[in-house]
């Protein structure tokens, strides 16, 4: 009798996960690696400085930032595109740029160049905060 009624609530759960509503699934991070450099907390916050490296045709996947992050690229190009899929910025060797913190500055980073794309970037975090928050394609044409 067990067996059976395992049986049945297994049949039971299969059909109600089948009727759920989808879930939206983040986009992975394709062709990138990071090496941290140094790394602190002082105050509540995590101070920590990466190198990061996207290949060519490689993508950050959207996300988000919990804390600010301040970047430097070394090598290559980076296409960086907000949530209206529009307003694109590129940055070359030298540049510098901000990435404020918040859900509401979701975004992605991108290497279509030729190149692998190198940025040093210090993230200001607070405490214990994962380095960024996966979310979504907001409904571009890519990923």
């Amino acid at each position: 009798m067990r067996t059976a009624h395992r049986v049945a609530l297994a049949g039971a759960t299969a059909v109600c996960l089948s009727l759920s509503p989808g879930v939206a699934i983040a986009t992975p991070a394709m062709g990138v690696t990071g090496k941290t450099i140094a790394q602190r907390t002082v105050a509540g916050k995590d101070y920590i400085l990466r190198e990061i490296t996207i290949k060519p045709g490689g993508s950050t996947g959207w996300h988000y930032h919990d804390g600010t992050l301040h970047a430097l690229v070394k090598q290559g190009i980076l296409t960086h595109t907000g949530p209206s899929c529009t307003k694109t910025q590129t940055y070359g060797v030298g540049s510098t740029f901000v990435e404020p913190s918040g859900a509401d500055h979701v975004h992605v980073g991108r290497n279509l160049g030729s190149t692998p794309l190198v940025l040093d970037v210090l993230y200001v975090n607070p405490a214990q905060s994962p380095l960024s928050e996966d979310v979504p394609n907001p409904g571009c044409v890519f990923q």
